[in-house]
């Protein structure tokens, strides 16, 4: 079992109000040379949540800390110029923490962040104290 001590957010870096698919996703990070999908969640607008690589399974997210991390991602980030927006949906921002919740129920003294944290990204677009 890995070593779990964060849970680092990120989101799709999508236009506000486009539907992207697990499957979308995906591809992006197949031609990447990624083996699938490098996040354990995506958050779709509705606030579905859509499993990615199993928990057991090191992600491919943030350089230097997938190996003890779980990848959470929200479909959006972006406003239609692409430049960074907080874009999460109601439904969206419930799942998120629903899901973290569970997370840090699961993997005790886990903590949490933003993808900017360990990049220089404006990923997740949003400052993770405003969850």
């Amino acid at each position: 079992m890995r070593q779990i001590n964060k849970v680092i957010i990120h989101c799709t870096a999508t236009p506000e109000n486009r539907k992207t698919t697990l499957e979308e996703v995906t591809l992006w990070h197949r031609k990447r040379g990624f083996k699938t999908i490098g996040y354990h969640y995506l958050i779709h607008l509705n606030g579905e949540v859509s499993r990615g690589r199993l928990e057991k399974d090191i992600g491919a997210h943030c350089k230097g800390y997938n190996s003890n991390s779980i990848g959470i991602c929200y479909v959006g980030g972006c406003d239609s110029n692409f430049k960074p927006k907080d874009t999460r949906t109601y439904e969206q921002r419930h799942a998120l923490r629903m899901l973290i919740e569970y997370l840090i129920d699961k993997y005790k003294g886990v903590t949490i962040h933003g993808h900017y944290e360990f990049s220089n990204k404006s990923c997740p677009s949003f400052n993770i104290k405003d969850l």
